[in-house]
């Protein structure tokens, strides 16, 4: 299974987003620092969800990173999260 395929996963599970989207980005960042040949490892994810009504910004990016867990976020180089209710 793919990074992203995980990452799909692992939110759609915590959070049954009404919007989810994950845009591998690695290739832009080629010769940048964490750059893997191959991709997965610079990430765009854009979701919404109810869930995160009552939590501030910060909440709503540990929750995400919970969600994902530290053994996938520790494969990921680069996380740029966009969360809205």
């Amino acid at each position: 299974m793919s990074v992203t395929e995980e990452m799909r996963a692992r939110l759609q599970k915590a959070f049954q987003p009404t919007m989810l989207e994950i845009v591998d980005d690695s290739e832009s960042h080629r010769g940048h620092a964490g750059f893997q040949e191959g991709g997965e490892s610079h990430f765009q994810v854009a979701i919404q969800s109810p869930v995160f009504e009552p939590m501030n910004r910060i909440a709503r990016h540990r929750a995400v990173h919970k969600a994902l867990g530290a053994d996938l976020v520790g494969r990921i180089h680069a996380l740029e999260l966009k969360i809205t209710t």
